[in-house]
């Protein structure tokens, strides 16, 4: 999961969390309960969090030896639409979330990978990345209004939930017309 950071952050940014009053003793913890703006492109092609929505966070902050854990879940409401029938779906998720974040020159820095980790700026760790990541892997590619959508008719591109159950556009080949008038007489 590649992680990017700014150069610096924004200790107001509502995804920013700022752990000053946070001792650095392993195992203090605080909760952080706020609701922020969803940030732009939450999401997928045909399903996301709309941007600006309201996100709540519902987080703990826990001093570790080598940085904050930072886990919880976080709700909000979802828009897209049908993969198979195109109708607006409009939907509600609630995500955990579980992410360390690494001091600055900590030992993590020489063992691990700069993407494997996140890092803290000074007292500050920004939460995008990790809610970013933690969204997008929840919210399915192909999503579907109900399990069972039947779609839209491939032919005129109606709603097959609209349209009769003996809809048909059986096109018959006009060479072989004839044929099918004999059959007709039979029944």
């Amino acid at each position: 999961m590649p992680k990017h950071t700014p150069s610096s952050l924004n200790p107001r940014s509502p995804l920013v969390l700022d752990t000053r009053e946070l001792p650095r003793r392993p195992g203090s913890l605080r909760t952080v309960k706020r609701v922020s703006p969803a940030p732009a492109d939450l999401g997928l092609e045909m399903i996301g969090v709309p941007e600006g929505a309201d996100l709540d966070l519902d987080l703990s902050l826990q001093s570790v030896s080598e940085g904050v854990l930072v886990s919880g879940t976080v709700s909000g409401p979802v828009r897209g639409e049908c993969g198979r029938c195109l109708r607006p779906i409009e939907d509600s998720l609630t995500v955990p979330i579980q992410e360390l974040y690494a001091y600055e020159n900590s030992t993590t820095d020489e063992t691990t990978d700069e993407d494997e980790v996140g890092r803290m700026q000074g007292d500050l760790i920004d939460l995008e990345p990790a809610l970013r990541d933690a969204v997008v892997l929840t919210l399915p590619t192909n999503p579907l209004c109900r399990t069972d959508c039947p779609g839209l008719c491939p032919e005129c591109g109606v709603h097959w939930d609209d349209l009769p159950a003996d809809h048909s556009h059986q096109q018959i080949d006009p060479r072989w017309a004839g044929l099918s008038q004999l059959t007709r007489k039979e029944e």
